[in-house]
């Protein structure tokens, strides 16, 4: 689902987005609630961020990208954490491309999410490759999404990547 959010595009960087885990639902400027095989997801764009809510017969997960005030962490490369009965792996680039480079990516991620049945997307007022972008799937015993934020001032797309699922325990080969 592709949407015009009714906000204007406010001169941020990808450098002030941070990340969060847990924290409450804040309030967002587009949802799409999904089922997916007994996980009910639901994706929130915050402007410039993102936040997914998780919750399943395992427990409850929020993941929030964006620019936090207070937060002077950057954002992560990666993260793994157990949480209850769930593994949780967090994993953030920062690209810099060329002008031509950057539009070109930029249509080609809008196009991908907007036909999506699991995406969500959110274009700004004015600013065609201002946007975020998220999509969700389930693989297997794991709920994935990857999320794109993009900054046309900077030319800078940061892309994450995450998986939750049930934490399995591995033994070691006898």
């Amino acid at each position: 689902m592709l949407t015009k959010l009714k906000t204007a595009y406010t001169d941020t960087r990808a450098g002030d987005l941070a990340w969060a885990l847990g924290r409450e639902p804040l309030p967002s400027l587009a949802t799409l609630d999904l089922e997916l095989t007994g996980a009910h997801v639901q994706l929130r764009l915050l402007g410039a961020s993102h936040q997914v809510l998780l919750d399943e017969a395992g427990g409850w997960c929020s993941e929030t990208v964006a620019c936090m005030p207070g937060s002077s962490s950057p954002l992560p490369l990666g993260v793994s954490k157990r949480l209850g009965a769930w593994e949780y792996e967090f994993a953030a680039r920062v690209e810099r491309l060329s002008d031509g480079s950057f539009a070109g990516r930029a249509q080609e991620l809008l196009a991908l999410v907007a036909d999506h049945p699991n995406g969500l997307a959110g274009t700004f007022p004015g600013e065609p490759h201002a946007f975020t972008a998220l999509l969700v799937q389930r693989v297997r015993e794991q709920v994935c999404w990857r999320t794109w934020h993009a900054y046309p001032q900077e030319r800078r797309l940061v892309a994450t990547r995450t998986r939750v699922g049930v934490h399995t325990r591995r033994t070691a080969p006898a």
